[in-house]
């Protein structure tokens, strides 16, 4: 029911930022998780700044996917680039052929460790849903409005703005939506190479054998991947309420 799901995600968005902003709080909680005395909530650092930073790289990785991947994809589905689709497409897949570990392995010694790693990872990893769902709303496109479109006196780049990408938008934002989600979950791998982040919760968790430190950064990256996937398909649904979301 649609007002269940709503007092769902303010549920899980109160529990998140209260989680956040008080985290102490929590700790009866997760006490029984502890044992000889380990701290029951993450100390090493502050969770809302490793939250905040784990959701910016993943913003600024998936910016950087959506240009590439729908540029990309515009451009072979124009006849002069139609020839390149096959190279373009085993080009989107190689983030998705190699691990996003094996992707940091590679860039660690070409760019240090830190951030740089990290979004190289997450970029490669989310080019490829955003570049085959730009395909498929482009070749969507009714060819009886495209060729109205060209009888009115269109040029080939007015049609794509007024026409193909408009009506290839509901698809290219259900692209970028699960390249988003992925990538919050990848994006914690990228503490083992010095990146900040929420994985740094859940690999002193391993460190130490204290589960509730990997419960809470399992936790908190769920919670943040769930309220970004709704968030965006509410965005989907307020531009394209007569469009079905999945």
């Amino acid at each position: 029911m649609p007002g269940s799901a709503a007092l769902l995600r303010l549920a899980a968005l109160a529990l998140l930022v209260a989680f956040l902003l008080t985290p102490y709080s929590f700790a009866p909680l997760f006490e029984p998780l502890t044992q000889y005395g380990a701290p029951a909530i993450y100390d090493q650092g502050n969770l809302l700044t490793l939250a905040l930073a784990q959701i910016g790289t993943v913003l600024c990785a998936t910016a950087a996917s959506t240009l590439v991947a729908v540029g990309l994809g515009i451009a072979v589905t124009r006849p002069s680039g139609a020839q390149f689709l096959p190279l373009s497409r085993t080009l989107v897949n190689i983030g998705q052929t190699f691990p996003p570990v094996a992707v940091l392995a590679i860039a660690v010694p070409l760019v240090g460790f830190g951030l740089k790693p990290t979004l190289i990872a997450l970029f490669c990893y989310g080019l490829l849903p955003i570049f085959e769902n730009t395909i498929g709303g482009l070749r969507a496109c009714p060819p009886a409005v495209l060729e109205a479109a060209s009888g009115m006196g269109m040029s080939p780049g007015q049609r794509l703005l007024s026409i193909e990408l408009p009506l290839a938008m509901p698809l290219i934002l259900e692209g970028i939506r699960i390249s988003l989600v992925i990538n919050v979950g990848t994006a914690a791998i990228g503490s083992t190479v010095g990146a900040k982040g929420l994985g740094e919760v859940i690999i002193a968790g391993l460190l130490s054998n204290n589960a509730a430190f990997i419960l809470q950064g399992g936790l908190l990256t769920g919670l943040i991947a769930i309220l970004l996937y709704d968030t965006m398909v509410a965005v989907e649904r307020r531009l394209f309420g007569n469009v079905r979301i999945e």
